[in-house]
């Protein structure tokens, strides 16, 4: 079998936005990639492992203690991957700084240059070194956008970002060489302070003063998940270059946009990174999990991908080949696989459906009375959702191994086959003065929604603690929960309003305005106001 043609090629989870993995269900991944090829894993744990003398890092956000993460590293060494810790050492660290026991500049911003915030890292770093074996250490520093805009601006006064963050790394390097670590940093904010706010750049010699902040052997490692062009990524390797030959690229395997991935769009972007790798000879790639908004979707969504970009790196480009062996490692069809991306792909048109548009999320959660994304479900298109659900049923019923992550996909289709367009249906009802159509909504519809919630929730707990930590399941009892309460709240008022206890339904009574795209669908992750309650991580 020929080699993957990277020196290290490796994956990175998020363990931070709200889904902590078992230990088990981390080996049980690693079982997955080294199958592949993959050598290499880093740990995304902003505060999600234990620090002695810190007992308010990764405070009920279920932390690996010193033993788990001990455990981690030698399953990875016995499987040929090695395990790299992810952090934080100056931004994205708001789940921390909240509790107060540390200075921040702005909210998720350590105050720079205050002596507690350099205790606190040298206890980072002392715990990691004597629970990892590998002695690279990635600590984060990216899109601290407000950098110096706070607190550090009352003490210090104005300064440019970019001299406050290479003074900072200064401090966390002198800090990494007494325990040994190597360290690489996202290397976004080398560019964006000179180049208005922006990371991606085309060809350009970069400023003097950028590449020179840059410590001797700290590695950059060069983050894109969004282009699709080979000529973007070679651009951007090329700058990266001046900054060290050395640098290390970072794609995305995409999981960070609700409960189902992207395999799809993993393989749009990330094909052609790695033809801009081979091409400017980058030696080592690694493909980002990341778990936006709660960390909805099961890591192994993207063994399809994870795969093919596997089989394309040892130069296999035959697709038929590829999910032949597929399914010969997994024991499921890679279009059997695929079928997770087609919850947001079943309805819904445009450009940008076809890439990382969301309504398997933004649908779930829309308010049927307050639905400002109303304006783009696609009109008669939700039975759609009824035959996905079938498919997805028939699939997990053939694989045991995957049963929970096929289930909830199921559940989830068939609980959209009526909700997608459920708020459409009332205002257009209402609008009309169609007392008898608000009357099956809601004695027939409604109450057949929230019975589909019910089963979709049992099955959203029962995947999450096969593959998480109990901690963050309360994020999706709040949010399900919160949905299941405003379809019992609009069904008593549909009845309520029939009933003539009440003269009309004030939110009916508003048009929904257009929303900001054409497309019968679009892409929405994040705090969502009016739909149920935002990102709680």
């Amino acid at each position: 079998m020929a080699k993957i043609r990277f020196e290290k090629f490796g994956v990175m989870i998020d363990l931070s936005r709200n889904s902590v993995m078992t230990v088990d269900a981390l080996c049980r991944f690693m079982d997955a990639i080294a199958k592949m090829g993959y050598n290499c894993i880093f740990l995304y744990t902003e505060d999600t492992y234990e620090i002695e003398g810190e007992p308010y890092f990764g405070y009920l956000r279920g932390r690996y203690t010193k033993e788990e993460m001990k455990a981690l590293d030698a399953y990875g060494k016995e499987k040929g991957i090695e395990v790299i810790p992810c952090i934080q050492t100056l931004a994205h660290l708001a789940t921390f700084t909240r509790w107060q026991t540390v200075k921040n500049d702005v909210p998720g911003i350590l105050l720079v240059e205050d002596e507690r915030t350099y205790e606190l890292i040298d206890r980072m770093f002392a715990t990691l070194a004597e629970c990892f074996t590998t002695r690279r250490l990635h600590v984060g520093m990216d899109e601290a956008h407000l950098l110096g805009k706070g607190q550090y601006l009352h003490l210090h006064g104005y300064e440019d970002t970019h001299a406050i963050i290479a003074r900072h790394l200064e401090r966390v390097t002198e800090i990494a060489k007494k325990y040994g670590f190597s360290l690489m940093l996202w290397s976004d904010m080398f560019f964006r302070p000179w180049n208005k706010g922006h990371y991606y750049s085309p060809k350009c010699t970069m400023p003097k003063e950028y590449v020179e902040a840059l410590p001797e052997g700290v590695i950059p490692v060069y983050w894109d998940y969004y282009r699709t062009r080979l000529e973007d990524y070679d651009d951007m390797m090329y700058n990266h270059r001046q900054l060290s030959p050395d640098f290390w690229f970072a794609g995305g395997a995409w999981t960070w946009t609700g409960y189902m991935p992207h395999n799809d769009f993993t393989l749009q972007t990330m094909l052609p990174a790695l033809q801009a790798a081979k091409k400017n000879r980058t030696r080592n790639v690694f493909f980002t999990m990341w778990g936006d908004d709660g960390g909805e979707c099961s890591r192994f969504a993207v063994l399809p991908s994870l795969f093919y970009l596997s089989e394309v790196a040892r130069g296999n480009k035959d697709e038929e080949k590829i999910k032949a062996k597929f399914k010969r490692l997994f024991g499921v069809s890679y279009d059997d696989f695929m079928l997770l991306d087609a919850l947001d792909h079943v309805v819904g048109s445009g450009e940008e459906a076809r890439s990382t548009c969301n309504p398997s999320k933004y649908m779930l959660i829309s308010d049927t009375f307050l639905g400002f994304l109303d304006p783009t479900v696609e009109r008669n298109a939700a039975h759609r959702f009824d035959a996905l659900a079938e498919q997805l049923s028939a699939v997990a019923k053939k694989s045991r191994r995957y049963r929970p992550l096929f289930d909830e996909a199921a559940k989830l289709s068939s609980l959209l086959a009526v909700k997608y367009d459920l708020g459409v249906r009332v205002r257009d009802a209402y609008k009309a003065g169609d007392k008898d159509a608000l009357l099956k909504l809601a004695k027939e519809d409604y109450p057949l929604a929230i019975r589909r919630l019910d089963a979709f929730l049992a099955s959203v707990e029962h995947a999450w603690l096969s593959e998480n930590k109990r901690f963050g399941l309360d994020v999706q009892h709040i949010r399900i929960g919160a949905v299941r309460a405003r379809l019992e709240y609009c069904r008593k008022t549909l009845l309520s309003y029939l009933k003539d206890e009440i003269d009309q339904i004030p939110e009916l009574e508003e048009d929904i305005l257009p929303w900001r795209t054409e497309d019968k669908s679009t892409v929405y992750n994040g705090t969502l106001s009016n739909l149920t309650v935002g990102s709680i991580w």
